[in-house]
């Protein structure tokens, strides 16, 4: 059975690789770091970045000295990391049917993305391109709702969500509960913001998958939305430049 590209991910991310890669956010050093700590992996290491999209991740490790290899099914999304990060080597492929030889990576990351992976496939095959020492990291940039006007932000956008995955469903994690290919997910919480005036808070969700793979006058009406909360609610009415919040959730394991 061949996996297949979820059809919000196949289009939404093909219509709007661009716009992704000008408004989605970075990572937290700090979660970075901890993150190359925890994959120990030493200059020279071979590293896949799965789901790598634009290269927001991959580009981040790359002063680690760790050669690295960044995968992603979607054509407009790989051409964008070649130009983004041109050390990495950038392949077209997915998680469930990785195209390498048994034991080839010293560590693997997923950025945005494991949620969109078949989870026990995807593990299995993770499993099979790690070396017996590899370990497997995983990070999110998480809203945090707690925030009233983001909270309202998500209001917006939910019911546009239908069957799409999400990291915030936790259904991920399933698969780490069922397997014993690798150890105990460990886990550890960062905060970070991104910088955006209404503009940017616009084009940030018309890279949303779910969004951006709507019909042209669907797609329209909910970025209205998003600018007409931006020019309305009383936390961003006026302001020039306002700080979308998140929580940047990292976890880590190691092949067993």
């Amino acid at each position: 059975m061949s996996a297949e590209v979820h059809p919000a991910a196949a289009r939404g991310f093909s219509v709007a690789a661009r716009e992704y890669e000008r408004s989605r956010p970075s990572y937290p050093e700090g979660a970075v770091d901890r993150l190359i700590q925890e994959l120990e992996v030493h200059r020279d290491g071979l590293v896949l970045d799965l789901g790598a999209g634009t290269g927001k991740l991959t580009r981040l490790l790359a002063p680690s000295g760790a050669r690295l290899v960044a995968l992603d099914p979607v054509e407009a999304m790989r051409k964008v990391c070649a130009h983004a990060v041109p050390d990495a080597m950038v392949v077209g492929g997915m998680a469930e049917s990785l195209p390498f030889a048994d034991g080839t990576f010293d560590g693997v990351v997923a950025g945005q993305a494991f949620h969109w992976f078949d989870g026990p496939r995807a593990l299995g095959e993770i499993h099979r391109a790690l070396k017996p020492s590899g370990r497997l990291g995983l990070i999110w940039n998480v809203r945090d709702e707690s925030v009233d006007w983001v909270r309202r932000l998500t209001e917006i956008i939910e019911p546009y969500e239908s069957s799409v995955p999400r990291e915030k469903t936790q259904q991920w994690r399933a698969a780490f509960a069922a397997t014993d290919l690798f150890g105990s997910l460990n886990q550890r919480r960062f905060s970070y913001s991104q910088t955006l005036d209404a503009d940017g808070l616009v084009e940030r969700f018309s890279a949303v998958s779910f969004i951006a793979s709507l019909p042209e006058e669907g797609r329209s009406e909910v970025l209205e939305e998003i600018r007409g909360l931006a020019e309305t609610h009383p936390d961003l009415s006026g302001r020039d430049y306002f700080d979308l919040p998140y929580f940047t959730e990292l976890y880590w394991c190691s092949r067993a």
